[in-house]
């Protein structure tokens, strides 16, 4: 469902979405989203000042707590 969830906001910031893609894996302190755009759209998705990759950080954290899990989120380059 986050997994989803990230996808789905990434894909209405970007120019190209078939570029998006999202790949869930586990790490020490819960499990880690990394989401993988075209390389220019890259600046879409951390926003200026990082804020459009802090409110998408915030989104996730709060479905997460619904679930009672732990969600981290990288954006890869």
């Amino acid at each position: 469902m986050e997994k989803d969830l990230i996808e789905y906001i990434a894909k209405s910031l970007v120019d190209d979405p078939s570029s998006v893609s999202v790949n869930e894996t586990e790490g020490e302190k819960g499990t880690v989203l990394q989401l993988k755009v075209a390389e220019a759209d890259i600046g879409k998705v951390i926003g200026k000042y990082g804020r459009i990759a802090k409110a998408m950080r915030i989104v996730l954290s709060a479905s997460a707590v619904r679930d009672g899990k732990s969600y981290s989120l990288d954006i890869l380059d």
